[in-house]
């Protein structure tokens, strides 16, 4: 310690030596540095820093002093980055007070602080920026543990940038408008001493210009810092990993760019340079990067969309594809969906947006025009057990009006201090979006022939234009006079459109006022006044506003019309509980009429109240022992048929209510299914109900949200289950009571908000299935008949006396000697006897119970039938009037049967039309109409005469359930019922093998003649379900049609998303039914391949053979020979090259999709963690024959890098907020895992390698700009890994960003790189 004191002491004294002599400063520092070798101090030396400027602040502020200073820091004596440290917290301060000082640290900082490469290879390098976080606080205050010298010296070099931009903004009195105290003292403070009379009179107006100069300086400075190469990048990966901070410092340069006189003042920089160099992050990045990745491919090409708006031919606007299958795939009425579309859509806007680099207002843009073709594809509708147009306007007029909502209100409500996905910061809150929106809006104007309005909407669309021409005529109306008004009552043609009921909508969302009126087009002129011959008052929503009693023609006017706003909305919903029981039923009768199917601008509020309605508080004076949800019987019968209709439950599904639903149901079917049904209750309309009548109907729609009906086998496929299979009702609840969760995080989402209200306002606790114990036994039950042969019915018991009993009750008119169908089955003689009486026959037993019993008399009845006890009439009247009794035993009898044709125990019986109806009347016009609908696909279809002149035969159970669908009218009553079996028998006969389907066609089409096309239809797509190359030639002809690539089978050869989906299917075309369009084919085929694990290699197969043909049709010979990356410019540039790249964009588009919509979750993460790494490493036909290393196999790299992004995006998000991005970091890191390897030579490559180059590069690279979050979740050691690995390809800009974007722990690696490369 002495001896260090006396090296310091000598040190000390050598230099005011020096100073008093006035001796050079280099001879100074030659002596200094010969003292410090004879001590044995290694240089640049810390302590000797500290010295220095303490020397100089503040009892040796002279000239000197500071060449000294200025000369030791030049021959790095001293630690350049240490002594700039120093000085700062010195110097900044006391600036007002010795401005030349101030003066003079900025000029050492020119000198120094972008000499970074030099200062950083200096010995003792992480030393020295250790005492410098100790000078000047960095870990502290930024609240990292930057441990790596490279994170510190992004610190270092922030922090001296935020603290000039402290110093102008106090140097001209801006600084108390901050929002926080700086971190670092910058305000002025005063000497305690008047150092060499600076304040000298004579001297004062030289001080003053001086610090006015500085001021100038200070803020040129700053520009410096946000210019220069290197330290833009390195405030760069500041801005990235420290969003609070930066967004504190950015809003102090804003307020300079907006009141500095010393920045208007400057000649070498101006506000509108500096706010730009603060806001744009891409003018930091570099651009070589951005030139040189992937994103150039999204530049390439502007939006085509004809004036139809129907997407033909592959442009730009066929990049939105995902979002038309996706729309088009929600209308499968085959199965509903736990999740809300609003979220996914959402999700998938948001990916759109992102990959394909757009703005708000294209994407917009893009998601009306893709609602208004899903809506103009149901223009000339087949009919038939499916969703219809009320479901497709419900998406377009209310669920994508949500979305836009949504995504609008994430903008305007978001904390200038949060993240975007993780990474970045946000903007500060703005309504770009808004306006974004509005733009979109008016621009969608343009496209009249996708506005036309569906036939039955006109009166909806000419009301909605109606009101907007009074408004803007200057008429002010009440809504009493638009319930009373017709168009002939006006003097002006007032026909509206699509785009007038879009507007509506979105105003009564707040997301436009009624100055949308007065844009250009919307009406068609002004009146002066109102036409005399209107009625004042009719019964409508207005008087029933007023007080006006809910008398039958009030009723039937407030079902009939929806209601036009909330408040309306919520009064029907406070009668249902609070009126009388009348009043309960007519307040549901209302709620579940056109307010449900056609109130788009409450649709979203008319399903909660529903779905809180089917689980009613308890009366404040209820003391019953029972259920309090039996005296809400008649209202909740209401409730259930009401909501019954495929489009009505659809409905529910888009607006993700289906689990509130699930939760509900099972209350009301564990509470009616224990009644003994004694008691009736009688309706309105003389309708009289019981517990069982209920209990089936809320059973009935309990069954359809799930897929309760299909093969075991459906049940686990390989390691991924199919999409769908985890609706069962534990899964339901599960995603109910996730609802429940109140996360903040969670609750931001306005869509999550919703979901949580509705679930907790109904049971604000989580349900479990064990909270229902006779649902749970039935359920057992039910799995346990599809998994096994039906075992044990035991004599003597309640079950078997349940089986007698329905059996004699079935079967009561047979007398076949001394034989019942009991005793023959199950060995036990009849509890009652054929003889008895009919009301004797229908036991009083509870739903459950009856149940129970159920497979067990299917099993009796069939075996009867089989051994020729019971004819096959005989067998179909006594499922029927089994049916009749308790209409919920359908839905066992569907799943008995179902089971039963699996298990392939059971003989075929002939369909000769003499026990069993024939099909032979219209079973070759099914045919030869299953080869038209297929004809766009090139797929063979199997004769329906192969057996030569056998008649059609169909296995027992499957010949007896379609017989027994076929004996229901086809009337309302029984259509909730038949929308339960239909499905089921179409999957039923679609598992069996063919022609069963065409067979069960043919006999429902001689039923149901109006059907016709859709049963043809169904039967169809069974063609696919047999063969997996069928699937694979009519994924061939989706990208085929897709590309514009199309053979001789094409409907068109423009390609794009018209070619795809086509518009619709039916007979409505010249010539019967017409071709149907391949991406609908697939659309409704998807959900029943059995196994889908096979795609994935497909589907890579398809994209890359659909890339040659993109290439070899679409590119010049020389083009893919010859195209090289030039030394100076872009390897795009050749025109048919940038359409071909498109092309290839939208090819993987489609190959996500398909993907996507297939297999969910499961299927996606095996393609990036199994097949993709697969693929890559496997010798492929083109290596072996010599593939050409030129355009081709990088475009194949390209195809592949989408393919993996857009999958993951869809599945994933951007974000980490939905319960599937919990998996991407393992996922994601085992594919990144790979590539490492890879990049390091530890892994063979079977692949080309520009193939594999250009995916490496180009999956990164999307993944840098466009899912930053998901790097930021992979291991650190990992990212370096890659790193290392893309600097030996040639690939530093990569390397760069992707550590840019990995986090703190990243960060270090990445100055070093910016500093190494000089990037």
């Amino acid at each position: 310690m002495e001896l260090n004191c006396r090296i310091w002491d000598s040190v000390l004294e050598l230099t005011k030596v020096a100073q008093e002599k006035g001796t050079d400063p280099l001879l100074w520092a030659i002596q200094l540095s010969s003292k410090l070798n004879t001590f044995g101090v290694s240089l640049p030396s810390i302590e000797l820093a500290n010295l220095l400027v303490s020397h100089i602040c503040w009892e040796n502020n002279v000239p000197i002093a500071w060449k000294f200073l200025e000369k030791a820091m030049a021959l790095k004596i001293v630690p350049p980055f240490l002594v700039l440290g120093l000085l700062s917290t010195r110097v900044i301060p006391y600036r007002s007070s010795c401005p030349a000082a101030f003066r003079l640290y900025m000029e050492l900082l020119k000198r120094n602080a972008f000499s970074l490469k030099e200062c950083t290879n200096l010995p003792n390098y992480e030393k020295i920026m250790n005492s410098l976080d100790s000078v000047l606080h960095l870990s502290q205050i930024f609240g990292k543990q930057a441990n790596e010298a490279g994170s510190l010296l992004v610190l270092f070099v922030f922090t001296i940038v935020w603290q000039l931009v402290n110093a102008a903004l106090d140097d001209e009195g801006l600084l108390q408008l901050t929002e926080s105290e700086p971190p670092w003292s910058v305000k002025h403070q005063d000497m305690e001493i008047d150092i060499h009379n600076m304040y000298n009179e004579k001297r004062k107006e030289y001080i003053e210009r001086l610090q006015s100069m500085n001021t100038i300086m200070t803020i040129e400075l700053i520009g410096q810092f946000l210019q220069n190469k290197v330290t833009s990048r390195l405030l760069y990966l500041a801005r990235q990993n420290m969003c609070a901070h930066w967004e504190h410092f950015s809003d102090g340069t804003r307020l300079l760019v907006e009141n500095s006189s010393a920045l208007r003042n400057s000649k070498s920089i101006t506000p509108e340079v500096l706010l730009q160099l603060v806001s744009d992050t891409h003018k930091i990045t570099s651009q070589h990067f951005q030139a040189n990745s992937l994103q150039e491919l999204h530049i390439k090409s502007r939006p085509l969309i004809n004036s139809a708006g129907v997407c033909l031919g592959v442009s730009r606007s066929a990049l939105w594809l995902p979002l038309d299958m996706m729309l088009e795939d929600a209308m499968d009425g085959s199965q509903v969906n736990a999740t809300s579309a609003i979220e996914v859509i959402t999700g998938l806007v948001k990916s759109l947006q992102a990959i394909n680099a757009t703005s708000w207002h294209e994407i917009f843009l893009g998601l009306w025009m893709a609602s208004l073709r899903l809506v103009q594809r149901e223009r000339d509708p087949i009919e038939g057990p499916v969703p219809h147009l009320d479901t497709r306007l419900c998406m377009l007029l209310s669920v994508t009006t949500l979305v836009i909502a949504d995504l609008v209100e994430e903008e305007e409500s978001v904390s200038t201090n949060e993240f975007e996905y993780g990474l970045g910061c946000k903007s500060r809150v703005s309504e770009k979006r808004r306006m974004d929106l509005i733009f979109s809006l008016q621009n969608l104007h343009d496209y009249q022939s996708l506005l036309t309005a569906p036939q039955s909407v006109i009166p909806a669309a000419n009301q909605a234009a109606t009101k907007a021409m009074l408004i803007v005529s200057g008429i002010n109306v009440g809504t009493a006079y638009f319930e009373c008004i017709s168009m002939a009552d006006l003097p002006i043609n007032c026909s509206g459109s699509l785009y007038h009921l879009i507007v509506e909508a979105c105003i009564a969302r707040n997301l436009l006022d009624t100055s949308a009126y007065y844009w250009p087009g919307y009406v068609n002129g002004r009146i002066n006044q109102l036409p005399h011959s209107v009625p004042t008052q009719v019964p409508g929503w207005s008087s029933f506003m007023k007080g006006a009693p809910l008398v039958p023609v009030m009723l039937n006017a407030l079902v009939s019309t929806p209601a036009p706003s909330f408040a309306e909305t919520e009064k029907v919903f406070k009668i249902a509980v609070e009126g009388s029981n009348d009043e309960k039923i007519a307040a549901a009768t209302i709620l579940c009429g056109a307010s449900l199917n056609r109130g788009w601008n409450v649709q979203e509020h008319t399903v909660y109240f529903i779905t809180r309605l089917l689980y009613p508080p308890v009366p404040l004076d209820y003391s019953g022992t029972e259920s309090h949800l039996i005296s809400y019987a008649p209202m909740l019968n209401v409730l259930l048929v009401g909501i019954a209709p495929v489009d009505s439950v659809q409905i529910f599904s888009l607006h993700g209510l289906v689990p509130e639903l699930a939760g509900s149901l099972m209350t009301i079917c564990e509470v009616f299914g224990s009644c003994v049904p004694n008691t009736s209750w009688t309706l309105p309309t003389g309708e009289e109900i019981s517990a069982h009548a209920v209990f089936s109907n809320a059973f009935a729609l309990l069954l359809k949200l799930w897929r309760f009906n299909h093969p075991p086998i459906e049940y686990g496929v390989g390691d991924v289950p199919p999409v769908g299979s985890q609706l069962t009702p534990e899964y339901l609840l599960m995603v109910r009571n996730s609802h429940l969760v109140s996360s903040g995080s969670l609750l931001k989402d306005p869509n999550r908000r919703r979901l949580a209200q509705v679930a907790s306002s109904s049971s604000p606790k989580p349900i479990f299935v064990d909270s229902f114990p006779k649902l749970k036994a039935w359920y057992r039950h039910h799995l346990a008949c599809i998994a096994s042969p039906l075992t044990g019915l035991v004599n003597g018991t309640p079950v078997h006396h349940t089986v007698d009993t329905l059996l004699n009750m079935m079967f009561r008119k047979i007398n076949r000697g001394n034989q019942s169908v009991t005793n023959v089955t199950s060995g036990s003689s009849s509890s009652s006897g054929p003889g008895s009486e009919d009301g004797n026959l229908r036991p009083k037993l509870p739903a459950w119970d009856i149940l129970e019993a159920v497979p067990f008399v299917a099993d009796a009845a069939l075996t009867a039938c089989a051994h020729g006890r019971l004819s096959p009439r005989e067998l179909c009247t006594g499922l029927k009037d089994l049916a009749d009794y308790l209409p919920a035993t359908l839905a066992t009898i569907v799943s008995y049967f179902s089971a039963e044709v699996t298990r392939g125990v059971w003989k075929s019986v002939f369909m000769n039309g003499t026990d069993w109806p024939s099909p032979d009347a219209n079973l070759s016009n099914v045919e030869e109409q299953i080869k038209r609908i297929l004809a766009a696909t090139g797929v063979d279809v199997p004769s329906l005469a192969a057996g030569g002149s056998s008649p059609a035969a169909l296995p027992l159970p499957l010949a007896a359930f379609v017989s027994l669908t076929i004996t229901y009218k086809l009337d309302k009553a029984s259509q909730r019922f038949l929308d339960l079996a239909g499905p089921a028998l179409e999957s039923l006969a679609a598992g069996c093998p063919w022609p069963c389907m065409p067979i069960v066609a043919s006999l429902w089409t001689q039923k149901a003649k109006r059907w016709s096309d859709f049963l043809v239809f169904s039967a169809s797509r069974t063609v696919f379900l047999h063969s997996n190359d069928a699937v694979v030639q009519l994924l061939r002809s989706c990208f085929s049609a897709t590309l514009g690539l199309n053979n001789s089978y094409c409907i068109s050869s423009n390609g794009g998303i018209g070619a795809l989906l086509g518009h619709g299917f039916g007979s409505h075309f010249s010539g019967g039914i017409s071709p149907v369009a391949p991406g609908i084919l697939y659309l409704r085929v998807y959900r029943s391949i059995r196994d889908i694990m096979f795609l994935r290699e497909e589907i890579i197969s398809l994209l890359l053979q659909t890339v040659e043909d993109i290439a070899y049709r679409g590119l010049p010979k020389e083009t893919l020979e010859k195209v090289k990356k030039p030394k100076n410019g872009s390897k795009y540039g050749h025109p048919s090259l940038a359409a071909a790249i498109t092309k290839v964009k939208l090819a993987a588009s489609l190959g996500a999709s398909v993907i996507f919509l297939t297999g969910g979750l499961g299927l996606v993460q095996s393609l990036i963690k199994e097949t993709l790494p697969s693929w890559f490493m496997s010798i492929h036909r083109s290596q072996q024959q010599g593939e050409s290393s030129g355009m081709l196999p990088m475009l194949k790299g390209y195809a592949l890098a989408y393919l993996a992004a857009l999958c993951g995006a869809f599945i994933w998000g951007l974000g980490s907020s939905s319960s599937a991005s919990k998996r991407r970091p393992k996922i994601l890191g085992c594919h990144m895992e790979f590539l490492a390897n890879a990049l390091d030579g530890k892994i063979s490559l079977g692949c080309d390698q520009v193939t594999w180059h250009a995916y490496v590069s180009g999956f990164l690279s999307l993944l840098v700009t466009c899912m930053p979050t998901w790097i930021f979740e992979l291991n650190v050691d990992l990212l370096k890994r890659l790193s290392k690995g893309l600097r030996r390809s040639d690939e530093e800009e990569l390397a760069l960003a992707l550590l840019g974007v990995g986090g703190v722990g990243a960060m270090g690696l990445a100055a070093e790189l910016v500093i190494e490369s000089e990037l």
